[in-house]
């Protein structure tokens, strides 16, 4: 009887201490800051939306520009749970196509758009 305890408790041993490990390993990764951090960040500090739909592939292109650093980008999903329908902030926004920047003049533009364009357009730098 000690022996299957021992085993039971050896068990839940490995399994926390497994946990523990592997939480430590996957908040080092996400922790790394990404190369556009800043840049994104100014982008949105601008005043500037970028707005877009979770299974459009032009808007996936848009995000992958800005790599680790597209958590920081001011993203508004229009897409309804589903994928059907679009969501007031989006309509509220006149939104009629995808990926759609708004910037804080006014001015808009529809489709993936260069780092180098957003740059201009935000008065941010590339860095």
């Amino acid at each position: 009887m000690k022996k299957n305890n021992f085993k039971q408790y050896l068990t839940i041993a490995v399994v926390v201490i497994s946990a523990v490990v592997a939480w430590k390993i996957y908040a080092q990764v996400t922790a790394v800051p990404g190369e556009l951090d800043a840049f994104a960040r100014c982008i949105s500090d601008s005043g500037a939306k970028f707005y877009g739909a979770s299974w459009c592939p032009h808007c996936q292109t848009q995000k992958e520009l800005f790599g680790k650093s597209a958590k920081l980008m001011p993203y508004v999903e229009c897409s309804l749970p589903g994928g059907q329908g679009m969501s007031y902030l989006c309509r509220n926004a006149k939104i009629e196509g995808y990926p759609t920047w708004v910037f804080a003049d006014g001015s808009r533009v529809s489709g993936s758009q260069t780092l180098e364009y957003l740059a201009e357009k935000t008065a941010c730098t590339i860095k």
